[in-house]
């Protein structure tokens, strides 16, 4: 079974520094059919000004993924962490017990964008933690490259939930597929480009939830298809 959540249907933010879509229940945003998915509790695709950012503001029991899809993106947390993440790069924080933090554009000329991503953890009140990591385009050309997952295996960042991440860039006419197992469900991402998601066309912004199938097919229906795939505990 697959419920598709078309890009247009999602919530959106304007601030005129930001402009932002939400996949789910979000800020002022509410729709109750859309509170999550599974451990998946947040996706937000975000476009910021240059020189301009979320100023420092609270976290906490929340894993939050950041995946930059152009520009570059400035990030400051109490814990003593300050990093640039670029396209390639996928970084995970670990609120945990609390933390502190800012994300602001890196650039004074050009914008940053960017998916945010948030993920119940397995447990809470854990000690507010940090990692980040480079996937580079050979890794994930024509494949599913695993970024994240519970155990950091395959040299992905770790996820302190039973979540299996996955980024593949598509040609058109490359085909991946994924085994789900019983007892899982997915949800997948379309970042940028257009796919065919085993018989249903999607293009960027639109995402899936995938339950009670024994395996997905995803093909490439555009010269650039990139695509994040969260296999999770159902």
């Amino acid at each position: 079974m697959m419920i598709v959540r078309p890009a247009q249907e999602r919530g959106a933010a304007n601030f005129g520094w930001l402009d932002s879509r939400h996949t789910f229940s979000f800020g002022n945003y509410y729709d109750p059919n859309y509170m999550g998915f599974a451990n998946l509790r947040v996706i937000n695709e975000d476009k910021v000004n240059p020189a301009k950012g979320f100023a420092t503001h609270g976290h906490r029991d929340m894993e939050i993924i950041s995946y930059v899809l152009e520009g570059a993106l400035e990030h400051k947390d109490s814990i003593g962490t300050g990093s640039v993440i670029r396209p390639g790069d996928v970084q995970r924080m670990s609120a945990g017990t609390g933390i502190m933090h800012s994300e602001y554009n890196h650039s004074d000329t050009d914008p940053v964008h960017f998916l945010q991503i948030w993920i119940l953890p397995d447990k809470k009140g854990i000690e507010p933690s940090y990692e980040q990591k480079t996937f580079t385009q050979e890794e994930k050309s024509g494949t599913l490259r695993l970024v994240g997952s519970r155990d950091g295996r395959g040299g992905s960042i770790t996820i302190h939930q039973d979540v299996d991440l996955y980024a593949t860039l598509l040609k058109d006419g490359e085909e991946v597929s994924h085994p789900l197992a019983n007892g899982r469900v997915a949800w997948m991402q379309i970042v940028r480009g257009a796919v065919q998601l085993n018989d249903q066309s999607l293009t960027a912004g639109d995402g899936a939830a995938i339950s009670q199938e024994e395996n997905i097919t995803l093909r490439g229906a555009s010269s650039d298809a990139e695509v994040l795939l969260f296999d999770m505990a159902a």
